[in-house]
């Protein structure tokens, strides 16, 4: 899996994402009494695309994911800002077996997917109560007419699975987007994903 990992980060673009983005301006609009103490975790980080905006902003952030080589990859950014370093903690673990504090916002961009079907309750539980009061998940949820939607470790979706997950919470953005496309590799790949920014009261 290491080398299938290695040819994704070689290939996954810089950008932030979108659903990122829109948490951000979301925040950014609202009083800010909190400026500069804010506190990100972002799982299933990558090699950073997502976390390096959040230092970027005068976040902290906490960056989790399961390969060593996406975290030393993220560690050995040229790009984290000025005392982003300083800002930023890692771990590396599996979704169900990190552990993270209360937090401003939990962002998890394309990776929910790759959290094993029996596990994956526990760990949506402990994002939404690890939310504080005004924080926001962002990120993707898979479709289940997903093209890996056979895949019998990775956890898919229903549409109202999904509406059903970010109930009790403001739903800022729900998009469901269903096309044709590829992988970051150029694989040809059927996408069906649910586009998520939910705020907690």
């Amino acid at each position: 899996m290491s080398t299938t990992w290695s040819r994704y980060y070689d290939a996954a673009g810089e950008q932030p994402r979108e659903t990122l983005l829109f948490a951000l301006e979301r925040f950014a609009a609202e009083a800010g009494a909190k400026k500069g103490g804010l506190f990100a975790v972002d799982l299933g980080c990558g090699t950073g695309r997502d976390t390096v905006e959040l230092l970027r902003r005068g976040w902290r952030a906490l960056a989790i994911d399961a390969e060593g080589e996406a975290i030393q990859r993220l560690l050995g950014r040229g790009d984290l800002g000025s005392g982003g370093a300083a800002r930023l903690t890692t771990q590396v673990a599996r979704f169900e077996d990190a552990r993270w504090p209360e937090a401003d916002l939990i962002n998890s961009s394309y990776a929910l997917t790759f959290c094993p079907p029996n596990q994956f309750a526990a760990v949506w539980h402990r994002i939404v109560a690890s939310l504080r009061p005004g924080g926001r998940f962002s990120g993707q949820l898979f479709g289940d007419r997903d093209g890996w939607a056979t895949e019998p470790d990775m956890s898919f979706q229903t549409r109202q699975d999904a509406e059903k997950l970010v109930r009790g919470l403001e739903a800022e953005r729900f998009d469901e987007v269903e096309e044709d496309g590829q992988t970051a590799v150029g694989e040809p790949k059927h996408w069906h994903l649910f586009h998520i920014v939910a705020r907690k009261h």
